[in-house]
């Protein structure tokens, strides 16, 4: 008889907003419970599928979280499941060591908990017995592998490991539990239920290795379909991989090109054209989007200086679409061919490279910034670099941004204006 399951992680119940909360109150709210929608919607897909377990491989809360609120939450839907005859496997990750809703909420009799030693639990299925390793993270941090502290496969089961772990390391995750996919593969299981990065990744070789990914995004940095895995082990072992989207609210960039564009209502109107295409390219209930403006034009100087005005045209061809959202507009066009003109303009713009760049103005600008680090709030100051050479870059990034605006203002201003 089959075993079919759910594999999911990097749920971050209740995580907090970040810069949404700042900019539209109404997006705020969707994003503030969308990773509850999705988690009500992961457990709606085992009932539906009855499937025989649901796997959680770690961050199913999000640091450290105290709200009860957050755990009622929790044990009413993995009632739902327990109710529904629906096992569940949980692995602590390093977010969830960080909570206290790990050490206080009180587990149905059908959720399993994994601790920090490896453990193995066998399910009789009618066919093959189904083997479930699993090992937690007992601390936030795990510099070592933990693949070391796994059992050796039982015989003549489906072995399926839980593991929260970056592999040989991602983009934007620090290393936590590093391993090799090669070691996985030369375990002897069958099935690898892994998590903690946050994008999909399916590895078919001697053993099937899955990073599900999130299955809700919570900023443009966690863009695309985010979904589950329901797996299907057949009687001979044959394994079975669906995914299944589980997202409320999809995260995209949308490239708005404006090459040749040389009127407003013309860039006004390709805006909105690029949101009906996401619109009609994207299924999710609902589309958080980031127009990117590319491209060389004549329209960038008055961009520059009126990003805020085309900002709101955009959430006005939004607001005609169904359930899409503007996240904010990202400017990354250049100045076309003569875009600054002649005359004092254009010289102006020719020498401004060279006068970001002298030891004076360094100096001062070193200066002013570092007097408005040292009047930030200790937990903000990182925000200006780690060390000399990423806060110089920040400086740089920032006086070349400022310049740009200068010229912006003076190259879009009517002619007469002093």
């Amino acid at each position: 008889m089959a075993f079919r399951f759910i594999h999911t992680a990097d749920i971050h119940l209740d995580s907090p907003l970040r810069s949404l909360a700042l900019r539209d109150p109404a997006l705020s709210d969707l994003i503030g419970t969308a990773t509850r929608a999705a988690f009500v919607r992961i457990i709606d897909l085992c009932l539906a599928e009855a499937v025989d377990a649901l796997l959680i491989a770690g961050d199913l809360y999000d640091g450290q979280q105290t709200s009860m609120k957050t755990a009622r939450f929790l044990g009413q839907q993995l009632q739902r499941l327990e109710a529904g005859g629906v096992r569940a496997f949980i692995i602590r990750g390093n977010h969830d060591a960080l909570s206290k809703i790990t050490r206080e909420l009180v587990l149905p009799p059908s959720v399993t908990l994994f601790g920090p030693k490896a453990e193995t639990h066998l399910i009789e299925t009618g066919g093959r017995p189904v083997a479930v390793h699993g090992i937690s993270f007992a601390k936030p941090q795990a510099p070592e592998s933990l693949l070391g502290r796994f059992p050796a496969p039982l015989a003549d089961t489906v072995n399926i490991g839980m593991l929260h772990t970056s592999l040989a390391g991602a983009p934007g995750h620090d290393p936590y539990a590093p391993c090799a996919l090669a070691d996985l593969n030369a375990s002897g299981y069958d099935y690898w239920a892994l998590g903690h990065v946050h994008g999909r990744a399916e590895y078919i070789g001697a053993a099937t290795v899955v990073m599900p990914g999130m299955p809700q995004g919570r900023d443009i940095g966690e863009a695309g379909e985010k979904s589950v895995t329901l797996v299907t082990v057949a009687d001979d072992g044959a394994i079975t991989l669906e995914t299944r989207a589980t997202g409320l609210a999809q995260f995209e960039r949308v490239p708005v090109p404006l090459d040749g564009l040389t009127d407003w209502a013309d860039l006004v109107a390709a805006i909105g054209r690029a949101l009906a295409r996401a619109r009609r390219d994207h299924g999710a209930e609902h589309l958080v989007l980031r127009p990117v403006l590319t491209g060389p034009s004549a329209l960038s100087w008055r961009v520059l200086r009126d990003l805020d005005l085309l900002q709101e045209e955009a959430r006005l061809a939004a607001e005609a679409l169904d359930g899409v959202w503007i996240d904010k507009l990202e400017n990354a066009s250049t100045a076309g061919q003569g875009a600054a003109g002649a005359g004092p303009l254009a010289d102006l713009a020719d020498q401004m490279p060279a006068t970001l760049t002298s030891p004076a103005l360094a100096a001062a600008a070193e200066a002013e910034l570092t007097a408005l680090l040292r009047a930030l709030p200790r937990p903000l100051r990182p925000i200006w670099g780690e060390d000399e050479a990423a806060q110089a870059e920040t400086r740089a990034r920032l006086m070349r941004e400022g310049a740009a605006e200068v010229l912006a203002v003076l190259a879009a201003a009517p002619e007469g204006d002093g």
